[in-house]
Order: C-alpha cells, then structure tokens, then sequence
C-alpha cells in the first residue's frame, strides 16, 4: 500500500488530537470557506469523526461581499459532501462597523457559525486558523502598540457564547494545508482578498513576514507563535490569581463598585493593572485602555486630592480608603 502523504497524516494528528475527548455521537461542525485550510481541515475532520464515533458537518458563510460569492459557497458546500460532511450554507448580513469591514465580516461569520452550531446541538466548531495566521495576528497586534492581550493572538480552544471554538492547526504551517489538498486531489478557492495590499493582514503576509525572515533568518512565524503561546500561559497564571484575590477586595457601591485601596497596592503593577480592568470590564461591560488604566492606577499610587475621572461608561474615583467606580449618565 502507498505510505500516506506526511502533510495529511500531520493534519488527520492534529484533529484527532483535537477531537479526542469529546463523547461518541457528538455532533462536530466545521467552518469551511473554500480555501486551501478550510478544505484541509474539512478533508481531516471527514476521515478523523467517523472513527471518533462523532458526526461532522460544515457550514459554509456566504458574506455577500465578492461577485459570485453564492457559487463559491456552492462550491466548498459541494466539496464537503463529497467529503461526506453534511454541508450548510448560511447567507450573512454584515453590518458596517466602526472597525472596518474585515471585523464586520468575521463577527458575521462568527455569528451565524454560533447559530449554526446551537441548532446542531454541536460539541465544538473547527476553524483552520493556522500557524501562518497566529504570526500575522500577534504581528498586527505589536503594531497597533495593544498589549499582552493582542499579543496572546488566537487560542487553541476559546469559547463561542457557550459552543467551544477549537482551533486544532495552531501548530501546522500554511504550506502544509496546501500540500495535503494536492495530496487529496482538493481544489481550494483562492480568495481574491487574501492578494489584496489593501488590507493589512495581507501585507504582513506579503511584505513584512518576508523581510523578516530575509533579514533575521528562518523561523521568525515560529518564533512568533511560541510568543503567543507564552504569553497565553502568563495571562491564564493572572486569570487564576485575579479570581483568588477579587472577591477579597471588593464591595458594592452606590451604582456600582468599589475596590480596596491597600490591596492594589499591596500587587505589583501588572497583577494591579489587571485587577482594575477586571473589575471595569465584569461590572460594566467595556475595555480600558492603557492610559485610562494608568490614570486610575494613579488614584491609589499617586493620589493628591485629584477628581473623579472619566471612563468608557463609568467614572473612578477615591473614597477614603477605596476607589469607586460608578456608571456614568451616558453609561445608565
């Protein structure tokens, strides 16, 4: 018998890994584009499921924003099934954002793969984000100048509004999904966009990741991957410790929190920066940045009388020996 191609035995590791502890008779569902990974991904999780005693099916998101996009699901739908998928296409309506078209696609795309999910009663969806994907992501995180957080890039397993969302081609390179389509006489879709300098993501892949590797050597998108993976552990090592120390430090006030003065102060700068964008974001639902989570860092290092300060739907301000943070008229 012919030994089976090295990048299809790498990709069917990767799912089974993935898929292993799920129970026989879950229903796994995999988001299919049409490209080179999704199809490698479809082509795996195909072959692995059955094995696992594990339905699969692909849902395939049709966005609406190329010509012809409707033939292009039609023809990913039609690859799944003779895959032996059950093969979904659901049309998306994106809605304009203020953070451009390419989030306002993929919150469409995530929203509908959700839906999909919850009506399949599904255990997990798989997307085939890969190596390549995690560099260019931790990458354009490092320019926007977002923190550890965008640096952590794309966990391997996150969570969907309740459905796990697995990500089992972290670790395989993009030229890996390519050599197993071609293995398995697959022919991707070749998404226009993915060509396009107009977008950002593609001129890192292009442009920048190129010169890196010219100029510093091989194994700069590894290099990048392991500094994500890195900075995940130390962001789950912070996790556990802030759900240890909140409930011991807070208390309720008058529409809305307050939080001990001594006991951020008693943690180093980065457990106390944490802690008040922890308590930000669970009361009232938004994100600081940096420089507001400095600013209010400065009411229990620094204070010398100064006033409230205003926040994304609240206010902080020092009251004897807490800070108290209060939804704002806008945020009421």
């Amino acid at each position: 018998m012919p030994s089976l191609n090295p990048a299809v035995a790498e990709l069917r590791r990767a799912v089974r890994a993935a898929v292993a502890d799920f129970p026989a008779g879950s229903t796994v569902v995999v988001a299919l584009s049409g490209g080179a990974d999704s199809l490698a991904l479809a082509a795996a999780v195909a072959f692995e499921a059955p094995k696992a005693g594990l339905c699969a099916a692909s849902v395939t998101v049709d966005h609406g924003l190329q010509p012809a996009s409707d033939t292009v699901a039609a023809d990913a739908a039609r690859a799944a099934a003779g895959l032996g998928l059950d093969a979904l296409i659901v049309r998306a309506e994106v809605r304009p954002g203020a953070d451009g078209p390419e989030a306002a696609a993929r919150e469409a795309r995530y929203r509908v793969l959700r839906d999909a999910a919850q009506d399949a009663g599904a255990a997990a969806i798989l997307t085939a984000h890969t190596l390549d994907d995690q560099a260019e992501t931790v990458l354009l995180g490092l320019a926007r100048g977002s923190g550890a957080t965008s640096l952590q890039g794309m966990a391997p397993v996150s969570d969907l509004d309740g459905v796990p969302l697995l990500r089992p081609f972290l670790a395989v390179r993009r030229t890996t999904t390519e050599a197993a389509c071609d293995a398995q006489g697959l022919t991707p879709w070749r998404d226009p966009h993915n060509v396009d300098p107009a977008y950002a993501r593609v001129r890192v892949r292009s442009s920048v990741l190129p010169v890196l590797e010219a100029e510093l050597g091989p194994g700069i998108a590894e290099a990048l991957a392991r500094t994500a993976e890195q900075l995940r552990e130390d962001a789950d090592a912070f996790a556990e410790m802030i759900d240890e120390t909140i409930e011991d430090i807070v208390e309720p006030a008058e529409a809305g929190i307050a939080v001990s003065v001594a006991a951020l102060a008693a943690n180093p700068p980065a457990l106390r920066h944490r802690l008040i964008r922890h308590v930000v974001a669970s009361e009232f639902h938004v994100s600081l940045t940096r420089t507001q989570t400095l600013e209010v860092a400065r009411l229990v290092t620094d204070w010398s009388g100064q006033g409230p300060i205003d926040l994304p739907a609240c206010r902080a301000r020092r009251v004897g020996r807490m800070i108290e943070f209060t939804a704002s008229e806008s945020g009421l």
